[in-house]
């Protein structure tokens, strides 16, 4: 028997049975074996004193191309998923343009994502009120899901769904075994003016909003079959968790996601930071932020994605005396781990396997990604993220991969640090620095379009 190409020797590796120490083995970008008694490979990476974790699934992200590109692109974007310790990417259909809301959107991106991602990828598509007719397609072309807003989207191209045509859209997804992923507000409830300070924008997007929205998703969904699914995401507050559990526990098949922005920040840092934290829904204050957190500790929350979502810095800076004025979204998809580490980890207790699991094997199986990826094991994908977890360091600038140089998270100090990240068993980001090429990322498919 020949020797491993990759060998990855004395870390903690986390494993869907727990963590312990192993030794992992990689052949031909596969996990081939994982035991105190792998053989030495062609290359040995020593994980003393780090953890392993299986690479992240970002179940959302914006990466803005085809069409504005100078908003991030495919590269940038890898690139700090590669950082990030980010191993899969699951992209969302608008800031594209055109959208990915017709099978032409969709092959126009996927030629660009072959030729620039620096990490696996899914392509997620869009559900808009004209495009019922697409969804089978972009379903027969791999889509891992479909992307709805129930409120204003802020992008000209992609318009919100009403309720009947989501409801009539949900009865299509629901017949061919797909999930939606759904923006949940409801307009009724937002403000569209108000004061030029930061806590303004909040005070127009209040939590309420959320609820009310996926108080009218279920109800959209009680006449779509037994079959149908629906993703919530971004959730910010507790209160929306609380709709999505009640219904789940009535088995509802619906699901919910936080980010890392919700669980780092409040109002007040808000307040101080300006735009580049300003996002829809908007940053809650620190009762509700920590009334989250004991929600992922319980387990109530399904996963977290990045939301990265970054724009021109002009964008952004022209909001600095009025916030309405400035683009909504947060450049974060290399924070996830570090947050998670840092005000998880060593704050709260959470467990290395839950990091685990809210980052990697619960998108992986959603989406329909598992067993290929999402988890450590033999026969699966070789993507890990290797993280140095006492590591303290300050996200600077030379840190920073998305285009803009803009993120909330700029100055802010973590413990626990991701050394090195690897896709397929290759290395694509270590001791600081991106060296993964473009175009080794993989389109992946569902597991019903494989």
């Amino acid at each position: 028997m020949s020797p491993p190409e990759l060998v990855i020797r004395g870390g903690t590796v986390i494993l869907p049975t727990g963590a312990r120490p192993a030794d992992i083995a990689v052949s031909n970008g596969v996990i081939t074996a994982i035991g105190s008694e792998v053989h030495a490979g062609a290359q040995v990476i020593d994980a003393t004193d780090l953890v392993v974790l299986p690479g992240v699934v970002d179940a959302h992200v914006h990466f803005n191309e085809p069409g504005r590109a100078d908003w991030e692109g495919w590269e940038a974007g890898t690139r700090g998923a590669a950082a990030g310790g980010v191993t899969t990417v699951l992209e969302m259909p608008l800031n594209a343009h055109p959208p990915t809301t017709t099978p032409a959107a969709f092959d126009q991106k996927l030629a660009i994502a072959t030729e620039k991602s620096l990490v696996d990828f899914g392509l997620w598509g869009g559900l808009v009120p004209d495009n019922l007719d697409n969804l089978q397609i972009l379903h027969q072309r791999g889509v891992v899901g479909f992307k709805a807003f129930m409120s204003d989207s802020g992008i000209d191209d992609f318009h919100r769904v009403p309720d009947g045509i989501l409801a009539i859209a949900l009865k299509t997804t629901a017949r061919l075994g797909a999930i939606v992923g759904v923006h949940a507000e409801s307009p009724p409830l937002l403000e569209t003016t108000g004061a030029p300070d930061p806590i303004a924008w909040c005070r127009a997007r209040p939590a309420a909003a959320e609820v009310d929205a996926i108080r009218r998703l279920l109800a959209c969904m009680r006449g779509a079959g037994r079959s149908v699914r629906a993703h919530v995401v971004h959730v910010s507050c507790t209160a929306g968790l609380a709709e999505v559990d009640a219904a789940r526990r009535k088995g509802v098949s619906i699901t919910a996601e936080t980010c890392p922005h919700y669980l780092a920040f409040t109002e007040e840092d808000f307040e101080r930071i300006g735009p580049p934290l300003k996002c829809a829904p908007p940053i809650r204050d620190a009762d509700t932020r920590e009334a989250l957190w004991q929600e992922v500790l319980a387990g109530r929350v399904d996963l977290i994605g990045s939301d990265h979502s970054p724009c021109p810095a002009a964008a952004k800076h022209k909001g600095e005396h009025d916030i309405w004025q400035a683009w909504g979204g947060v450049a974060g998809i290399q924070a996830t781990l570090p947050v998670l580490l840092t005000d998880g980890v060593h704050a709260r207790g959470l467990s290395f396997e839950r990091v685990a699991h809210l980052t990697a094997t619960a998108p992986a199986q959603l989406f329909g990604l598992y067993p290929r990826k999402g988890a450590i094991a033999v026969g699966a994908d070789a993507d890990f993220a290797i993280v140095d977890p006492e590591q303290r360091w300050t996200f600077g600038a030379k840190d920073l991969q998305t285009k803009s140089g803009v993120s909330a998270y700029l100055g802010r100090e973590f413990t626990g640090q991701v050394v090195r990240t690897i896709v397929r068993g290759q290395t694509v980001f270590a001791d600081g620095e991106v060296s993964g090429e473009p175009g080794w990322g993989q389109l992946l498919k569902p597991n019903h379009a494989n």
